[in-house]
């Protein structure tokens, strides 16, 4: 179930992310409706972590190896949960981040996504 969802921009990119709890059959179902809603975007990157069965996942979608889903699955264990996945859609905006700004830009989404946990 879809529970938080926002938006910030970096050096003109748009960063929209989204925190899904519940199952993983429930996190596959909403990403593809995610993935539906946002065509055009540039990168669909996403982590979770479930506990029944224990599992978890980062993908960073065509972006350079660990800045994304693995920043984000950094966030989500460093707040110690489970049964969440968290979803940060990219629409390019022409400004290369470098991977340090790849990271601190996912990073930054996993964590409004999460906030208040």
């Amino acid at each position: 179930m879809l529970t938080n969802f926002g938006e910030i921009e970096i050096k003109k990119s748009r960063f929209c992310f989204y925190r899904i709890d519940g199952t993983i059959n429930e996190f596959l179902v909403e990403l593809e409706k995610l993935k539906a809603q946002h065509k055009k975007a540039t990168h669909i990157c996403y982590a979770y972590s479930f506990s029944q069965p224990f599992e978890e996942k980062c993908c960073d979608d065509g972006e350079p190896k660990g800045t994304a889903g693995q920043p984000i699955l950094s966030v989500i264990k460093k707040k110690k949960l489970q049964n969440v996945a968290v979803v940060v859609v990219r629409y390019f905006g022409g400004i290369k981040l470098g991977a340090g700004g790849l990271v601190r830009a996912y990073t930054k989404s996993a964590s409004e996504a999460l906030k208040g946990e």
